[in-house]
């Protein structure tokens, strides 16, 4: 009878944990569709806390490939659903629809984006699912390592920060997150300071790393790294948006193989009005060109897979958004301690992993938004120089490709990286190899876009009116600007390659400011018949920076089928129906090639 009673005990005992905790009866089901009916539509200060969409559930029954691999669909179709029928301000990324009060420079001028906006957003707020449909079916590892998320911040605004948190919690499975650490770089806002360790102690599995001095994002980024304890490190940035299930996609990866580093892929979330939208060109490689500037290349044919949802290999990363198997990252000695505050560490990061063993992805099925910010809204402590870390970068890692950078940014030569020695010995512990090989074997498709030797330009210098005398000129060399006629500084002996009349007509068929070696990165740009002339960020894809130098010295704009004209009265400059009689629409370069534009003209004829 007593064995029957306690069997009896132990089945009512089983009865009363499911109803208290198992997700879909009982008390936890009652909390959980409370929490959600009551889900805030505005960003909640210190004295009121959402909820956190805690609990995913998963859907499809799992599958054991041919590698013998029990594979699952982790997707939380509850989540989904409750962020699909969501509406507010801002909700499903949409842009917030912004008044002339919300565009003064006050908002702006303590974050560089708009946190007037921010502030009116849910720091739940919904996302639109924009992954490619082909990642709605995709089935991870059953058994996927966990991660521990680290995002730096130095007085970040209230709503970006917390709403980066709850984007990761609310998608991402629970028992994939080890913990977030966040990691305050000595911030002096009060609202950083006891309200939110009053806040964050709420939020399962979060909490705070603080510095004793301004350490910089390199190093604070480091600090966290060094006492999380999950199985994979995943940095984000303090001012990002986990989108639908972001996160089992990059540790399937590394599942796959511990030497990998993976990238999601970084949407934009608009610094004005926080809408989130795709990248100009959405999937691309990471790459630079050699002055160090990041950029995004093409993915080049004999690498595209017929499904554009599956990971792919990137020679360089972003910078700041990554997941890296922990262990594998401080093999490879973690960043380089060299490095001062920020700049030049994605390089370090990037061509280490490659040289040294490893691999580096972009996983389409992944994505975050990140906020671009209008300006940097700190100063960094003095005497730190980006030039540094960038010829410290050079000088370890690439070998005589070095002198590429040297030759376009001639101050780096005999700037002090201080000492290298530990970095070095690292490389040659790690076995890892040269450069070229990187430039070969990984990066192959780089100097097509940016080669290292750039190739003859065919026309560069002054740029001068037949009709005027007068020149053009770009008096800001900032996207947007428009360009105007203004007396020559040629003859007054005040034109430098730095000044804003000296242009460059390159290999890639458009014009920068600058000359040969030290074009700036704006270009000419112009969008119809009788736009105006504006200068805009170069994108090397031709397009709306497509020109031509014609025999006639007309600059000709093939997109709209116009050419360059102005009226030095009104000191404008703008396109025009084509006349080959009008000297309004004459210019002249300071210098020309003359077998380089042949061969421009021939190649397009």
């Amino acid at each position: 009878m007593r064995r029957k009673e306690k069997r009896l005990l132990q089945f009512a005992g089983l009865l009363i944990a499911a109803f208290l905790f198992l997700p879909n009866v009982g008390l936890w089901s009652l909390y959980r569709d409370r929490v959600f009916e009551n889900s805030p539509e505005v960003a909640e200060g210190p004295a009121g806390i959402p909820q956190i969409q805690a609990l995913n559930r998963q859907g499809k029954e799992a599958q054991v490939g041919r590698d013998g691999v029990r594979r699952k669909d982790w997707h939380d179709y509850e989540a989904i659903k409750r962020d699909a029928a969501r509406s507010g301000n801002g909700e499903q990324g949409r842009p917030f629809p912004l008044t002339d009060a919300d565009r003064v420079d006050q908002a702006y001028r303590e974050n560089g984006f708009n946190i007037y906006v921010s502030d009116r957003i849910s720091l739940n707020r919904s996302l639109a699912d924009i992954r490619h449909p082909n990642c709605k079916d995709k089935l991870y590892a059953e058994k996927l390592p966990n991660t521990s998320v680290i995002i730096p911040f130095h007085n970040e605004g209230w709503s970006s920060l917390l709403r980066t948190v709850h984007s990761v919690l609310n998608r991402s499975p629970a028992s994939l997150i080890h913990e977030i650490i966040l990691v305050d770089d000595f911030s002096d806002k009060e609202h950083l300071k006891a309200s939110l360790e009053e806040y964050v102690v709420r939020l399962p599995k979060v909490r705070i790393l603080r510095t004793k001095k301004r350490e910089g994002l390199i190093r604070t980024r480091l600090l966290g790294a060094g006492v999380a304890r999950g199985e994979v490190i995943t940095f984000l940035d303090s001012h990002c948006e986990a989108n639908v299930n972001w996160l089992p996609p990059l540790l399937d990866r590394i599942a796959q193989n511990r030497r990998t580093i993976v990238c999601p892929m970084i949407d934009v979330i608009d610094h004005d009005n926080f809408g989130y939208e795709t990248q100009a060109g959405d999937a691309m490689r990471g790459a630079f060109d050699w002055e160090m500037y990041y950029k995004r290349i093409p993915i080049p044919a004999s690498l595209q897979n017929h499904d554009p949802s599956q990971p792919f290999e990137s020679p360089v990363m972003a910078g700041g958004l990554f997941a890296v198997d922990r262990k594998w990252f401080w093999e490879l000695g973690g960043y380089d301690t060299g490095l001062e505050i920020w700049g030049g560490e994605q390089y370090e990061i990037s061509f280490k992993v490659w040289m040294c063993g490893g691999r580096m992805e972009d996983v389409p099925c992944s994505r975050v938004g990140h906020i671009y910010r209008k300006y940097v809204p700190y100063k960094v402590p003095g005497g730190v120089s980006l030039a540094r870390n960038l010829k410290r970068v050079a000088e370890v890692w690439m070998d005589e490709y070095a002198e590429f950078i040297y030759q376009r940014r001639p101050e780096y030569r005999h700037l002090s990286a201080g000492d290298m020695v530990v970095q070095k010995e690292l490389r040659t512990q790690l076995n890892c190899k040269s450069f070229k090989w990187f430039m070969t074997e990984v990066a192959w498709d780089l100097p097509k876009h940016y080669p290292p030797v750039e190739p003859p330009a065919g026309a560069w210098g002054e740029l001068r009116n037949a009709a005027s005398g007068l020149c053009m000129e770009s008096k800001h060399s900032s996207s947007g600007s428009p360009l105007r006629l203004e007396a020559c500084l040629k003859g007054r002996g005040e034109v430098g390659w730095n000044q804003g009349q000296v242009f460059t007509f390159g290999w890639r068929e458009d014009i920068r400011v600058g000359d040969p070696m030290h074009t700036k990165k704006v270009c000419f740009d112009a969008i119809s018949h009788n736009s105006p002339v504006t200068l805009y960020d170069c994108h090397g894809m031709k397009g709306n920076q497509l020109w031509r130098y014609r025999k006639d010295q007309s600059l000709y704009h093939p997109i709209s089928n116009s050419c360059i004209d102005c009226v030095a009265a009104e000191r404008r400059v703008f396109m025009n129906t084509c006349d080959s009689a009008s000297p309004s629409q004459r210019w002249l370069f300071g210098q020309t090639n003359s077998t380089v534009l042949e061969l421009f003209n021939r190649s397009n004829n």
